[in-house]
């Protein structure tokens, strides 16, 4: 703990991605997440704590709606946004006035803030704007010695950001879909949990290009993308294509990665699926769009913003 109590940064494992953490509370240190990552200063963090316990430590109101949240899904992949209290410094939360809290559940992060005793401001531990990590490999492969230590926990089990669900206006709404589906926050609130996820950044995950690859990725379907495959072959680009459901007529030359059938592997393992189509070397992936229920919402999400369009 010495590392992060004398101001520095590490990688850390959640069930969620990999996690670029600093000492909330130092001002010094959680600069130096944005140096290292690259990120706007504009673009706030998430503060990670051991458990609910110490929410009133971080809000100045903590309501019964967000015990109830609490309750249900911490630890685990759902962030909640709540007023600020004058603990958190102006350069976790980008100057705004609310702070996004988790509790994250993997055993490894979990020892890691009881043993610090305090908040850790993490970002995902790559470069902004990049596809995140779900291994300690992915983090040493894309910040080498920035990081002062990475704490290896194994490949993550969720493999997609948290769900951050707002609840600062009074009602919950869904500022970026994720682990938690929205699904169960409605089963939980018993009432629609609308998506807000356009408007002002107020949120990890809102703007709209992020988590791409070098490759360019480009939505597709499975009765496109084997015409759609061919004729970028035949414009001179290495093409891969990803999909969770199997494609016939595919060119030799195309890089096929299979993802799982399943909406949960598909979350797991997407994000290794992005960066393997860099690794092989491609100019363009062609993907296909799960049905957008339950962790499929979430995956829809991140791959519309690889493209760079945003959500729709």
């Amino acid at each position: 703990m010495s590392i992060l109590r004398s101001g520095g940064v590490i990688g850390f494992p959640t069930e969620t991605v990999y996690g670029l953490g600093a000492d909330a509370g130092n001002t010094s240190a959680v600069e130096r997440i944005f140096r290292i990552k690259g990120r706007p200063t504009t673009h706030p963090l998430i503060v990670h704590i051991a458990d609910a316990g110490t929410l009133d430590q971080w809000s100045v109101e903590v309501s019964p709606l967000a015990e109830l949240l609490a309750d249900r899904f911490w630890p685990g992949p759902l962030t909640i946004i709540l007023e600020r209290s004058a603990r958190v410094p102006d350069v976790v939360t980008g100057g705004l006035t609310t702070v996004g809290l988790r509790v994250p559940d993997h055993p490894k992060a979990l020892a890691v803030l009881r043993a610090f005793g305090g908040g850790l401001a993490a970002p995902s531990a790559n470069r902004f704007g990049g596809v995140s990590p779900t291994t300690a490999d992915h983090v040493r492969h894309d910040l080498g010695d920035a990081v002062d230590v990475v704490v290896d926990g194994g490949p993550c089990v969720v493999g997609l950001e948290s769900t951050i669900v707002d609840l600062s206006s009074g009602q919950p709404a869904i500022l970026r879909p994720g682990g938690v589906t929205r699904e169960a926050l409605e089963d939980v609130v018993r009432g629609p949990v609308p998506l807000r996820t356009g408007g002002q950044v107020r949120s990890p995950g809102q703007l709209a290009s992020h988590y791409a690859p070098r490759a360019e990725v480009v939505l597709s379907t499975v009765d496109r993308v084997a015409v759609q495959a061919a004729a970028l072959l035949s414009r001179g680009f290495r093409v891969a294509v990803s999909t969770d459901q199997p494609v016939t007529d595919l060119p030799d030359e195309v890089e096929h990665i299979v993802l799982p059938g399943t909406t949960d592997g598909l979350a797991r393992s997407l994000y290794a699926a992005l960066r393997e189509v860099d690794r092989r070397g491609c100019d363009v992936v062609l993907v296909t769009l799960p049905p957008e229920v339950g962790l499929g919402l979430a995956v829809g999400d991140r791959l519309r913003r690889a493209t760079g369009s945003g959500p729709s």
